[in-house]
């Protein structure tokens, strides 16, 4: 391994860093981004019941929020519970935007990660080409030792550069779309309990 890092040049470097911090990047959004940790099973159940019992308090949003991100969202909407429901879609959609931000925290970076890889790998082949051709002009073409030290400094870089891209292109596809799914149930999620606050307003103010 040691022997093919010293073959492909200087930029096998960068391309090894970009690689450690994909895996990094990838290895802890997975972690954040389980569905368990963001939407909490029956979550939006306990917290309807919780309004039902008018057990709602500073202390239970409190605690709420520290939940999980969809803990988070409800406490918003609980918290604006006696506003109009304008005014408490508008916060829930602003505090969206912060939970949205955060769930993709660092997938802006493994996006780049997979867009440079492969042109770090293309100018490591162009340099080798280079090398080749200097190695060429400065001693000719009696030895193919020399040469070949060139292309496959090329074909090296080439491969790592792809080797990196290609995964974290992947993996990016994928965390992307989990955002994507999770933003949905939560928008759910956040409606439902609006629906059921105004439907509650409406019948208090009935009685």
């Amino acid at each position: 391994m040691w022997e093919i890092i010293r073959a492909g040049g200087g930029f096998m470097w960068p391309i090894i860093l970009c690689s450690v911090v994909a895996v990094a990047i990838v290895l802890e959004r997975l972690w954040a981004l389980q569905s368990n940790r963001v939407i909490p099973r029956d979550l939006g159940q306990k917290v309807w019941n919780w309004i039902e019992a008018d057990q709602i308090n500073d202390k239970l949003i409190t605690a709420l929020q520290q939940n999980s991100p969809l803990g988070e969202l409800l406490a918003i909407g609980i918290a604006n519970r006696d506003k109009p429901r304008a005014f408490m879609i508008e916060r829930l959609q602003d505090g969206g935007r912060h939970l949205v931000h955060d769930l993709e925290r660092f997938l802006n970076t493994l996006g780049t990660i997979a867009s440079i890889a492969p042109l770090l790998g293309l100018l490591g082949t162009v340099a080798g080409i280079i090398h080749a051709f200097n190695a060429i002009t400065a001693n000719g073409i009696g030895d193919p030792r020399i040469l070949a030290g060139g292309i496959g400094e090329a074909l090296i870089t080439t491969a790592a550069g792809l080797s990196v891209a290609i995964p974290s292109l992947i993996a990016y596809r994928y965390l992307r779309g989990k955002v994507e799914q999770l933003v949905v149930h939560m928008e759910k999620e956040a409606m439902r309990l609006v629906d059921a606050l105004d439907e509650r307003s409406r019948l208090l103010a009935g009685a």
